[in-house]
């Protein structure tokens, strides 16, 4: 262990240069850092979350979400626009009508395993 002078003169701090070390080779690139901190952002939000969980149970088209939710069909498309560009729902077409779903299991494990962490 060495110990290193912080920019205080008077404040020291111990520190492992071996364990710092091992610890910055293994960390992720700052660009995959950023966009991890970003997805995140988009679980920030109550009414993604809770679209999210609606379509956790079945697929769903925008008026569905709407009714659900007691939300305009604005506002669920709005908040569409922005869980599909973040890859969390996927869509397809039938007719004139647009059906979206939960992108891929990745999004349903992440939402399985927040729900339980609260639930702790």
């Amino acid at each position: 262990m060495d110990t290193i002078q912080a920019n205080d003169a008077n404040e020291y701090l111990a520190a492992h240069e071996d364990v710092v070390s091992r610890v910055l080779e293994s960390q992720p690139n700052e660009n995959y850092l950023y966009e991890l901190a970003e997805l995140f952002k988009v679980f920030g939000d109550s009414t993604r979350i809770r679209i999210l969980y609606a379509l956790f149970e079945s697929e769903l088209c925008v008026g569905d979400i709407a009714l659900l939710l007691n939300l305009s069909q604005s506002a669920v498309s709005h908040q569409l626009k922005i869980l599909k560009d973040a890859k969390l729902v996927r869509f397809r077409r039938e007719g004139k009508i647009i059906f979206y779903a939960l992108d891929d299991e990745h999004v349903r494990n992440i939402l399985s395993m927040g729900m339980e962490h609260i639930e702790e």
